[in-house]
Order: structure tokens, then sequence, then C-alpha cells
């Protein structure tokens, strides 16, 4: 079987990528260009850590955007005759390289791992915003009046917290419970939050302004019950919207498994701030407790919660790979980096770097966002 070396492969595999490399210049270009109006992000690009951070995540953000236009292969598609071939191997009929090698169904592991970077970088992201949403809906008001609700919201974040995560997800995400509701009544309560808190957060700034108070309600409303029964129900009329059964799974556990982490964050935060100057004048103009938990308190807590939510999407993505690995994440034709690894794994032997693209993609992305997360927590402390 013809092959090309290992120079050849990494000189193939970086001319694939030219779409992402041009990207890549053209977006740090001009975020460099007009750093100083840009805020955090522009400021980011004072710190070296920072900018190392940005341009990884970035990368990966890319490579998801052009997947089609890098990968060389289908990622589904078999060829039998190259079924655990080595990298650099020649495909007869199309004459192009397997450059990280093949599976043991004959998959291109290069094209599946472009593939495999939407896969987490659709879910981890948005699966934490989603967590963020539900634990600042929760974290303010236990924070802020405490008491019993107080007590009873973090008796049940810390019996979460309590559970090891590992096999909380393996629970969640087990096949049996795949085919139940529960899924699905997870996701029916955690996406109820977005819509909450966004309509409460409009209604607490415009209450005096009815006309507009009335589009944007119309327009939150609108949207979010569009988005609800696209991924809870699977009944967008317009097709967009769509999770397949076990991606939606995967998501409603790592919601409910990130929730309570932000609910701590976000009370202890409230518990600090609660107490400062600006909210006790909020008070004495008569400002109601959401506004100032929404308008006073939770700009403020801004910093530490964005530094968290890199952290915590990297964390997330470390999730999604053990899940892969396990055979607990998508379905096994499916593109999946931890999948990926598991599947590999066997034929070290043979290939002894034949799980090391993989692997590197995932640890790359992690560190990225670890770096970014260090950027930005240098700058916050600037404000």
């Amino acid at each position: 079987m013809e092959s090309i070396g290992f120079l050849e492969i990494w000189g193939v595999v970086i001319a694939r990528l030219w779409p992402v490399w041009l990207g890549l210049a053209v977006l740090m270009g001009a975020s460099a260009f007009y750093r100083d109006r840009l805020g955090l992000y522009g400021r980011l690009y004072h710190s070296n850590v920072g900018m190392v951070g940005l341009g990884i995540v970035f990368f990966w953000i890319l490579t998801a955007l052009f997947a089609d236009i890098v990968a060389p292969f289908d990622p589904i598609e078999q060829f039998v005759l190259l079924k655990r071939a080595a990298p650099g191997s020649i495909e007869a009929e199309t004459g192009r390289a397997f450059l990280f090698g093949a599976d043991n169904l004959g998959r291109d592991l290069f094209s599946r791992m472009v593939y495999g970077s939407r896969f987490v970088l659709l879910i981890a992201p948005a699966a934490t915003l989603v967590a963020f949403l539900v634990g600042i809906s929760l974290g303010l008001p236990a924070g802020y009046f405490g008491g019993k609700s107080d007590a009873i919201l973090s008796f049940i974040a810390n019996l979460v917290l309590a559970f090891p995560v590992i096999l909380l997800f393996y629970l969640l995400v087990t096949p049996g419970v795949r085919e139940t509701a529960i899924p699905n009544f997870m996701a029916g309560v955690f996406f109820i939050f977005p819509v909450l808190i966004f309509a409460m957060l409009f209604y607490t700034r415009y209450a005096q302004r009815a006309g507009l108070l009335a589009i944007l309600l119309a327009v939150t409303f609108g949207l979010g019950g569009w988005m609800y029964i696209g991924v809870v129900f699977d009944l967008d009329p317009l097709g967009i919207i769509h999770l397949e059964p076990n991606e939606l799974n995967i998501f409603a556990a790592v919601v409910f498994a990130s929730s309570p982490g932000v609910f701590r964050i976000v009370r202890g935060l409230t518990m600090d701030i609660k107490t400062r100057d600006y909210v006790a004048a909020a008070q004495t103009r008569g400002e109601g407790s959401w506004y100032i938990m929404l308008w006073e308190m939770l700009p403020n807590a801004r910093g530490p919660l964005i530094v968290d939510a890199c952290l915590r999407i990297g964390y997330t993505t470390i999730l999604l790979g053990t899940l892969g690995f396990f055979g607990l994440g998508l379905a096994p034709e499916s593109p999946d980096w931890g999948s990926m690894i598991n599947q590999t794994r066997g034929f070290i032997r043979i290939v002894p770097t034949i799980v090391l693209p993989q692997t590197i993609a995932l640890a790359s992305l992690v560190l990225g966002l670890n770096l970014l997360a260090d950027g930005l927590r240098e700058e916050s402390l600037r404000d």
C-alpha cells in the first residue's frame, strides 16, 4: 500500500487548514488593530497568555466552521481495504492520503477529528450557557434573600455536587435512560430558565415603557418558545433547531451537573456584593429586589463569572471526551474525540501514534480555554 512520509503528512495537514489560517490571521489581526475599542475582549490582546489562549480557541472554532473544506473525506465513509491503515496511507481511487490513519472500520481519522470539533464546540458552550442561566436564576435570590429558600437550594446543590461526576453522567446518559422521558423532562425544566431570566431582565428595566417592554417580551417569548419546542420536543416547524436523542441526553446531563457549581459561585458573589454601598443606594431609591439583583449586582459579578465560564467549558469538554471514551457519547458512527480515542487504542501496538491527534485536539482545546481564562482573570482584575 502506497503511503507518504511524516514531513509530507504534516505538510498536507497544514495546507488543508488554509481557510483556518486565513480566518485566524484576519480575525486576530483586525481585533488587535481595533483592540482599544473592543472593551475586555480587546484588552486580551495586551496579555500574551490571553492571546495564545484566544488563538487556540479561535483555531478550533474556525476548524469547525470550515470542516467541509478542511476534511478530505466524509467522516462516516468506510474504506474496507484501509481498516486500521497507518498514517499517510493513500486511498487508491481518490489518490488522497489518510493523514492520521484509519480506524477499525476504515474511516479517515483526520476527517473525523475535524468534524468532531463541531460537536464539542456546539454542546460544551451551549450547555455551559444554559447552566449559567440556571445557576444565576437560582443563585441570585438565594444569596440576596437568604432564609429557608437559600438553605433548601444550597442543600440540593451540595447533594448533586457530592455525587461522583462520572457516575452521575453514567446514570443520566446510560442507554436504559435514553428511551425514557427523563432527559426530555430535564431539558424542559432547564430551558425554562433562559426565557424567564430574560423576561425578568427586560421587565425590571423597562416596566415604565409599556410599548418597548411589550416588543421585548414578545421577542423573548417568541424566540424562546421556538427554541424550546425545537430542543425539548423536536417540533421546530422550520426544521432548523434539532438535537438527536443522544445529544439531548448529553446536553441535559451536562447542564444538570454544572448548574450547582454555578449556583454556589453566584450565591457567594451575591452575598458579598449585597453589602456594597451602591446596593444600599438602590434600595434607598426604592428599586425592586429583582432590579437590584439583575441590574446592580449581576454586572458587577461579570468578571469572575466570565472566567469561570471559560474554565467550565474546558471541564465540559473533558467530560464529553470521557463520555465518548466510555461509549456514552454520540452514536458510534458519529465523529467524537472521546470515542475515537477508545476505538483506536486497541491497535496502539501496531501504530503507537494512532491516538495522538484526537488526544492532542482535546487537550489543546482545554489548554486554550484555560489560558483564555487566565488572560481574562488578569484583565478583569484591572477593572
